[in-house]
């Protein structure tokens, strides 16, 4: 086996831990695999390095200018520790398999189906979604600005494009905008704020754009953590969990302070589950931080008032910094459910809580409606920080320079969308609204077929984009996996794979109750596509369960 093809087998089988020799590549793909992934406009420019590196660097590992080497200065031994941590399951071994097979199908390898479907990830063009005009009108204009003299474009999109390009160094969206993001857009997204919040004032200066929300999210807690030992910064976080969390604590040294949601009550948050979790924690580091994802990721539960008002009070007491991950907060689908920011609630409480509770709260253009989430556009909002906190904030935000420009003119046009007395109005809202109504759609039909099949509990999906179905494995199927050294449900999503085509996450991946097994599958592919990967899932269940009966 040559060094080159040693490696690609590596990266593809490492991810799960199985082989102990995994290389560097691994590790590399992991790590960045949790940020999600770079703007697609830099792929293009690397892209063209790539074959050159590969070249060279077969040579390197035998020879340097001739002489023989001593070895890599950076081994597996000597490498940072925790980025050996860090685990994403949304893009992990079941995912690198998926492309693995793709590949198979375009050279005439046999398959028993004829594509790969990735429900494995919230990618809404992806899967077929379709790009909201007006938003992309006005990226058109800002990337090309001789569009503007076209007249195929509506005035009020050239008169965002022009807005966002005035504010731009040299007029272009190529330039560095400031570190904290352009001023015009931070300004435009308080007014959003305190649109969506009643009139509850926000401050552009407590505004922070980001790359996507992640961005956003591991710099808080970058700044949060500290400590050794009994002192080492503990975070509380929810099983199940987006991995996003639980890879950047390990990459950070972190400690995971888990708490569960309660599948049996829709997947709800209890206080007295929050206190249980703190107490345990207490006892070996110093937990400083809950972290909230509502509408909820992988479980698509959306919080009542009443829990975010309950969960406001157990910060204030036990004195926790609160982070609210609101990326999905349009995507609301259950009669009877609404979102609540936060912030809204927070300031709703009373002085005693709006000047004391300690918050940071995230949103995104990756999701909701737009699902745009190659631009990776977002924002942070902070509450009650200490000045000189934000002061080294600030400082921090700064040594990546900026969050790319084109996605944050893209958040300006979400947080500032067409009015009702301009051109594209029209056409804006009946986009959005068929695109949140096929998606409420979806997350009935989903709950619908799955509760038909035994052996399959589906909670309803409230909101966000995915479903986190319960199944019920036997014990044969359970020694099975892990004969195969496998997790059972990574056992079960990769048979479906093979068998049908199918790309899912295994609930082992988000976390999960000892002794039950989860899949998480997004909503997103287009209702006919949807029913048909509903009807497939449905049937290997049935005959899977026969298998290991």
């Amino acid at each position: 086996m040559n060094s080159e093809r040693h490696n690609c087998q590596l990266e593809l089988r490492g991810a799960g831990g199985e082989e102990k020799n995994t290389t560097l590549i691994h590790f590399t793909s992991a790590c960045t695999a949790a940020s999600l992934c770079p703007p697609l406009s830099l792929l293009l420019c690397f892209r063209t390095t790539t074959t050159t590196k590969i070249k060279k660097k077969k040579m390197s590992q035998q020879t340097v200018n001739g002489v023989p080497s001593r070895g890599k200065v950076l081994t597996l031994d000597n490498m940072n520790p925790n980025v050996k941590r860090v685990e994403y399951a949304v893009r992990g071994p079941i995912v690198q398999r998926a492309v693995q097979i793709e590949k198979e199908l375009k050279e005439g390898v046999k398959k028993p189906f004829s594509e790969v479907i990735k429900a494995n990830i919230g990618d809404a063009h992806a899967m077929g979604q379709k790009p909201i005009t007006f938003l992309r009108q006005v990226l058109a204009l800002c990337s090309y600005p001789e569009l503007l003299e076209d007249n195929k474009f509506p005035e009020d999109a050239k008169k965002r494009a022009k807005r966002i390009l005035q504010a731009c160094g040299g007029h272009s969206i190529g330039a560095y905008s400031a570190s904290q993001g352009i001023e015009c857009v931070r300004q435009d997204v308080a007014r959003y704020i305190e649109k969506r919040d009643g009139g509850i004032s926000s401050n552009p200066d407590n505004i922070y754009l980001s790359t996507g929300a992640s961005d956003a999210i591991v710099t808080m807690l970058k700044l949060l953590v500290c400590g050794e030992g009994r002192d080492r910064t503990g975070v509380m976080i929810s099983i199940p969990q987006y991995p996003l969390y639980s890879a950047a604590l390990a990459d950070l040294g972190a400690v995971q302070v888990s708490y569960y949601l309660d599948e049996d009550k829709c997947w709800s948050l209890d206080v007295a589950e929050l206190r249980r979790s703190l107490n345990a924690a207490r006892q070996h580091c110093n937990p400083r931080v809950l972290c909230i994802i509502n509408p909820g990721n992988p479980t698509g539960q959306v919080q009542s008032r009443q829990c975010i008002e309950d969960v406001i009070r157990f910060a204030k007491e036990e004195h926790l910094f609160l982070m609210a991950d609101e990326v999905y907060q349009d995507n609301v689908y259950a009669e009877g459910c609404k979102f609540h920011s936060f912030k809204k609630v927070l300031f709703e409480m009373g002085p005693e809580y709006s000047s004391t509770v300690e918050m940071a709260s995230f949103h995104s253009t990756s999701k909701c409606y737009m699902g745009e989430c190659g631009f990776r556009g977002g924002y942070m909002e902070i509450i009650n920080m200490d000045p000189e906190v934000k002061a080294q904030l600030t400082k921090l935000v700064s040594v990546r320079l900026c969050p790319p420009v084109p996605g944050q003119a893209l958040l300006d046009l979400v947080v500032n969308p067409p009015q009702p007395d301009e051109p594209s109005y029209t056409t804006f809202m009946k986009e959005r609204t068929v695109v949140l109504a096929d998606l409420a759609e979806k997350a009935r039909l989903t709950e619908q077929i799955f509760n038909k099949v035994p052996g399959i509990t589906c909670n309803p999906v409230q909101g966000a984009m995915y479903t986190f179905p319960r199944i019920t494995l036997s014990q044969k199927a359970i020694d099975k996996a892990k004969e195969e050294g496998q997790v059972p449900d990574m056992f079960y999503c990769m048979k479906l794979l093979e068998e049908e085509g199918i790309c899912l996450v295994p609930g082992s991946g988000f976390g999960q109750r000892e002794g039950t097994f989860h899949f998480r599958m997004t909503i997103l592919p287009p209702t006919e596509k949807l029913k048909v990967v509903l009807h497939k899932i449905s049937e290997f269940h049935l005959r899977f369960t026969q298998e290991f009966s």
